[in-house]
């Protein structure tokens, strides 16, 4: 009989929810899916439960002032990206987004999703009325099990409607990447919260892009720490650390970008 490890007494519930799915994997004889993201960047890995991005619970992602929203949206493609290459039944990528949280700097494009690691015929944009029928959808996506990734566009999201989408991503196993405004309003369960700005980006001697550069803030981590880092993402889909950290009023002098220019 398969018996949870004794050794920590202590374990927080989405710990034991973890075990008893790798459990039940190796009971039914499947393979056990992936229950964490790595950024396969040590400096950032080591600051997350399990070195990675957990799966199966509720991620905040915000900027860190209102024109870094597609620095922002940004961010999140690439780590829908990641997530989906990880999926081995290749499902869909579910996008929600309400009328007036990311329409003011345009609409993502097939071509930009796919340099930042998204395969856009795999994508699938979901547009909603209001916030409440963007977490309606969330929920159901994630309770079909059907797509390899899932995430929306919030604005006020309340402590109980976070509750119900983290217990929906918890039960589902997969992770739910929520965009929020930089002004967040109200509380919620999210396990992580990460704050993006816009950086000046990597361009070869013809002025072409190279790499992406984000600042990226660690604002709460739930079994982690906090932390700060001003990181790459090259063509290669990979991380890397770009310098040791600048002034961090930095932060607060981006431009608002086009998303044809962010994604």
């Amino acid at each position: 009989m398969p018996l949870l490890d004794a050794k920590t007494p202590y374990q927080t519930r989405e710990e034991t929810v973890r075990d008893l799915r790798r459990m039940l994997a190796r009971a039914n004889g499947t393979s056990v899916e992936a229950t964490t993201l790595p950024f396969g960047l040590a400096a950032l890995d080591e600051h997350l439960p399990q070195r990675g991005l957990p799966f199966g619970a509720l991620h905040e992602i915000a900027p860190i002032v209102a024109a870094d929203m597609p620095a922002a949206f940004g961010f999140t493609t690439t780590l829908l990206g990641r997530i989906a290459q990880a999926d081995r039944a290749r499902g869909p990528v579910l996008i929600v987004t309400g009328p007036n949280d990311v329409a003011a700097y345009g609409r993502p494009y097939g071509h930009g999703l796919q340099r930042l690691g998204l395969d856009p015929a795999r994508v699938l944009l979901v547009a909603t009325k209001d916030d409440r029928e963007t977490q309606w959808a969330l929920e159901e996506a994630l309770r079909s099990a059907s797509p390899a990734a899932v995430a929306g566009v919030i604005e006020f999201l309340g402590f109980r409607a976070s509750q119900r989408l983290h217990l929906a991503a918890e039960n589902s196993g997969r992770p739910l990447l929520v965009l929020r405004p930089s002004e967040i309003v109200g509380t919620s369960v999210a396990m992580t919260r990460w704050r993006i700005g816009a950086a000046a980006a990597a361009r070869d001697r013809f002025g072409l892009i190279t790499r992406w550069q984000w600042r990226v803030k660690l604002e709460r981590c739930r079994n982690g720490r906090p932390g700060e880092w001003l990181v790459e993402f090259d063509h290669a889909y990979r991380f890397s650390l770009a310098a040791a950290m600048a002034d961090p009023a930095l932060f607060h002098d981006a431009d608002a970008r086009s998303f044809r220019r962010a994604v």
